[in-house]
């Protein structure tokens, strides 16, 4: 067994006194950060404090806060990704988002096309190809050799000066691939297409600056690596767009004068232009407590741990005779391993009636990520746990195939 330094030991340790904050780690082995990340005892008292409120102050909460909470939430937001305070608005989830940006553009038979690869995430290229049916809009689909990554040159090269957006992820889904932003995002701006950073993969485990990047869009959401729970997903628009972009996608609380109940929409000066109907108030409330996390701690210091024990991860399960079907280089890697294997489904499945939480998804494996709270032992206890199942199942196989002759 590898020997941590004793640099290591004390970032781990640094680290793991935010356990505490997490109910679930004391039932169960969470490696589903990648999915849905732990909930925070603080969300409790926040859901509370919204039950309080509407309870006491009824319909005045509004005018108290409520009202404001889609950009003062996402000023926390903002924080994580880099943004500008102001620059970011909260939505229930990113289809949402994608389907307001979209609505924010013409397309013309000279610029009319759309630039993803084929592991971009499924719901984005929903919003897409529905509306590519009206034959306005055509999308080029950039194909992987391996279904792990994307070959960065042909990325590029499917971008021209017919592209009009590229709305791809950070981080893919399956495979936790990392692919390169500022190359992507530079290659569109050459030719005047704009980008869609999709960082719902990254945003919480990866350090970026959505403004560093110069990406002209970012979506994602809470429910994973910020530990912020369903319903609250969020919009970055680049601060110079804010007045020049006028979505059809839209709702009264995009209008410069909500209250003013006019029949004719005159869009809001500012980063509200993007907002859409009445807000999700619950789900914003819940989400803060993941966030506030994040931002004490750092992404930095997140990605610093994550590395070490995604390498680790890897490690143990080549050891162990598994297929890791992520890239090995952390540099091209996000948060999250992936582990091959025929029987993977069956595998996660055992896994999680053990109090081993995983999850699978076809073409790529058991996707196992730990994060900021996870202890360097249950990396030996997932995988030592995955290697016990696949042989009793290997062993009951072989038994049940003697019994035929």
């Amino acid at each position: 067994m590898r020997i941590k330094s004793t640099k290591e030991k004390l970032l781990t340790d640094e680290l793991l006194k935010w356990r505490s904050e997490f109910p679930i780690l004391d039932k169960a082995v969470y490696l589903i950060s990648h999915s849905l990340g732990a909930m925070p005892k603080e969300t409790y008292r926040r859901l509370q404090d919204f039950a309080e409120t509407w309870a006491t102050r009824g319909v005045r909460a509004w005018a108290e806060g409520w009202w404001d909470m889609p950009v003062t939430t996402g000023n926390e937001v903002a924080r994580i990704i880099g943004a500008e305070q102001g620059s970011v608005v909260m939505h229930q989830n990113v289809s949402i988002c994608q389907s307001i940006i979209l609505s924010c553009f013409e397309p013309t038979p000279q610029r009319n096309k759309i630039v993803y690869s084929e592991l971009n995430f499924p719901s984005v290229m929903y919003v897409y190809e529905a509306h590519a049916r009206n034959d306005k809009l055509r999308i080029h689909i950039v194909a992987s050799d391996d279904g792990i990554t994307v070959p960065l040159e042909r990325f590029l090269e499917a971008i021209d000066e017919e592209t009009l957006l590229v709305p791809f992820s950070h981080v893919l889904f399956k495979s936790g691939f990392l692919q390169n932003a500022k190359a992507i995002t530079d290659r569109a701006h050459e030719v005047g297409a704009m980008v869609v950073l999709d960082s719902y993969q990254s945003a919480g485990t990866v350090p970026f600056s959505v403004k560093d990047l110069n990406v002209d869009f970012a979506t994602g959401g809470s429910v994973k690596w910020l530990c912020g729970g369903p319903g609250a997903g969020y919009l970055y628009v680049r601060p110079d767009l804010q007045q020049e972009l006028q979505p059809k996608a839209t709702g009264w609380m995009a209008h410069e004068e909500p209250f003013a109940f006019e029949t004719e929409l005159r869009y809001a000066p500012n980063v509200a232009r993007f907002l859409h109907g009445s807000p999700a108030i619950p789900a914003l409330y819940a989400a803060q407590s993941g966030y506030r996390i994040i931002n004490e701690i750092g992404v930095e210091r997140i990605r610093e741990k994550s590395v070490k024990q995604t390498t680790r991860l890897i490690e143990l399960a080549e050891e162990a005779g598994f297929k890791v079907t992520s890239p090995k280089d952390p540099v091209d890697r996000g948060g999250t391993i992936t582990v091959g294997h025929e029987d993977a489904g069956a595998i996660t499945k055992e896994l999680i009636r053990r109090e081993f939480i995983v999850d699978y998804r076809p073409g790529a494996g058991v996707r196992i990520s730990p994060h900021f709270y996870t202890k360097d032992e249950e990396l030996e206890l997932v995988i030592t746990e995955m290697k016990k199942i696949r042989d009793t199942r290997a062993y009951a196989q072989h038994e049940t195939l003697g019994a035929t002759f």
